[in-house]
């Protein structure tokens, strides 16, 4: 039975962060059962100041009011002794005579307190009702005294026991809530490893080496902010801008602030760190004052290198141990649900840096291989256009006009970019298979037999068959193989129909066409721009796709042609034209 007219107090002094927790709650109710079978009532109450438990011994009501003012007291006094142990003889208080009350740890934090109400002076009222009773029978003075002193007895042995298992509660509370948080530490512990191999896992399978580095390291930040609460984080990178090495910010998110000036301290003492065996830059004043002079923002950062290969040897180079360099470094400002960095951060830091530097050096292993694997194929072109001083260029002109065909396709929606990277391939080795021509043939200066012909008819067949055998080379084949054929069936090698030429043999035959038409040849002189434009008008729907032709015609072909005569020097902003090739082979690898 529990009164509740009193108004309940809510205390501060005595606040922490605890919480009682299901299974705390669930043993202090079979406690307060147990206890509840004395005739006594038992009752909890957390550190808010409010009843968290009642447990009724039938005997006589509880005011509420009573039991959080008692509790609060005592809370109070044990949160200001430092010397406080719920196993002592002492942590059992008597207040009022009447209640028996100890604190409930959780480690070294209050959660709440525990309180047994003996009754109003129940012991005393007990021993009068029974001494009335006594006298009523008509029994001596002398009887009544025994009887009045064997009451006082129980109600003291009582008392004690209750005091002592009100203690143990104490105790075994304190020991059990400390084995529920040791296990709740290591579940946060392990779920929190758990999301750090997720992440390094993330990082490992989306190392598309054809990807650029900036996103990659975008992912790779997003990620590791998702795990480590900070306020800004950034990726900077060595790059070479306008000939000279810089620190460029090349990911990031959050709050951060980080110049030219500010790349260059970071990196200077993140190296200064490496060279005095540190792992990391770790700097904050909560320990100790700060190391180095910082932004009034920054309350604690952490900079770990990205180290690998240096290739230009430039002033940003810093040696490592194994014959590396710091080619870049991760930095973060400002913990946010903790103090500091800590040595878990660093670790995690670490593991991301160097799985965003493995990919960066494979980033750049595969550029060289793509630079190497163009430079064959150019030199492979340039060796069959060698044959024939007229057509010296025309692999890398019909290259050229395929891909500017391919984005005037693809700014109408109809092109992905990875087909316009295809559609420059197939037209860089459209005439691959005239390795197999003789070569007095393709430089004969009169007219060639039919014999004659029907071998340079052969080259579409034969280079087909040489890249067919290359697995990545398969989505350029119908290139090389159908850049003669006529919409009007009239073409070679297979008289393909209109709609049966691939778009990409479409866009090749039309390319090599207009580089024929416009160049000079043994048994004719080179078309002007007019001249040529108007022989593919003519030939729109027999020799030439209409849409394709209509596509090309509709383009901006003297500027095209302007590009041309000035060797490909890239006017319209799609970058380098001499880099143009690496990007289109990269699109082969998947």
């Amino acid at each position: 039975m529990l009164d509740t007219s009193g108004k309940s107090l809510e205390p501060s002094a005595y606040k922490a962060k605890g919480r009682l927790t299901r299974t705390q709650m669930s043993e202090l109710r079979r406690f307060g059962e147990r206890v509840s079978k004395f005739g006594v009532n038992f009752a909890v109450c957390n550190t808010d100041g409010e009843l968290a438990l009642f447990c009724d011994g039938g005997k006589f009501k509880s005011e509420e009011k009573l039991i959080i003012e008692n509790c609060s007291e005592f809370l109070i006094h044990s949160s200001e002794d430092k010397n406080y142990d719920p196993a002592a003889e002492d942590c059992i208080s008597i207040m009022d005579n009447q209640f028996l009350v100890t604190a409930l740890r959780s480690a070294s934090r209050a959660v709440g307190a525990a309180v047994i109400d003996l009754g109003e002076k129940v012991s005393d009222s007990n021993s009068v009702s029974i001494l009335q009773e006594t006298q009523n029978t008509g029994l001596g003075a002398e009887l009544i005294e025994k009887e009045k002193c064997a009451l006082t007895t129980n109600s003291y042995i009582l008392k004690e026991v209750l005091s002592e298992m009100l203690g143990l509660l104490a105790e075994k509370f304190q020991v059990s809530s400390g084995a529920e948080e040791q296990i709740g530490m290591v579940s946060a512990e392990l779920a929190h490893v758990y999301e750090e191999l997720v992440l390094l896992h993330r990082l490992s399978t989306n190392m598309r080496i054809n990807e650029p580095d900036s996103h990659f390291l975008q992912m790779a930040c997003d990620s590791l902010t998702d795990i480590v609460l900070v306020e800004g984080i950034a990726v900077l990178l060595k790059k070479v801008i306008d000939s000279e090495e810089q620190l460029v910010v090349t990911a990031g998110s959050g709050l951060i602030d980080i110049d030219e000036r500010m790349a260059v301290i970071l990196y200077s003492r993140l190296a200064e760190q490496i060279r005095a065996g540190k792992e990391a830059l770790l700097d904050s004043e909560v320990d100790s004052p700060f190391r180095y002079d910082w932004p009034e923002s920054v309350k604690s950062i952490i900079a770990v290198p990205l180290c690998g290969k240096d290739k230009n040897g430039a002033h940003f180079a810093e040696k490592l141990e194994d014959n590396n360099s710091i080619m870049g470094l991760m930095v973060a400002v400002n913990r946010i649900d903790k103090p500091d960095f800590d040595s878990i951060d660093l670790k995690l830091f670490n593991s991301v840096a160097n799985s965003c530097a493995v990919f960066i050096e494979n980033g750049r292993l595969f550029g060289d291989l793509k630079e190497l694997f163009i430079g064959s194929l150019k030199a492979l072109t340039s060796s069959i256009d060698a044959k024939d001083k007229y057509t010296r260029g025309h692999s890398e002109r019909v290259a050229f006009i395929s891909r500017w065909i391919a984005e005037r396709f693809a700014e109408r929606g109809s092109l992905k970019e990875e087909q316009i990277h295809r559609s420059y391939l197939a037209g860089l080795l459209h005439d691959i298979g005239k390795m197999g021509i003789d070569e007095t043939v393709l430089r004969k200066e009169g007219k060639l037999t039919e014999q004659e012909c029907n071998s340079i008819r052969m080259h579409p067949s034969i280079g087909s068959g040489i890249l067919h055998e290359i697995k990545q080379m398969r989505d350029i084949v119908p290139g090389v193989l159908c850049h003669h054929e006529r919409a009007d069936g009239k073409g070679y090698p297979n008289g393909l129909v209109a709609e049966q030429i691939p778009l990409i043999g479409k866009i090749v035959g039309l390319a090599d066409s207009f580089d024929a038409m416009t160049s000079q040849r043994t048994y004719r002189g080179a078309m002007s721009v007019e001249e040529a434009l108007a022989e593919i008008e003519k030939g729109l729907g027999t020799q030439f796709d209409e849409e394709v032709g209509r596509v090309f015609l509709d383009s901006d072909v003297y500027h095209l042609w302007d590009i041309i005569q000035d060797g490909f020097v890239d006017a319209y902003g799609n970058g380098d034209f001499a880099e143009y090739g690496t990007v289109a082979v990269g699109t082969l690898i998947r």
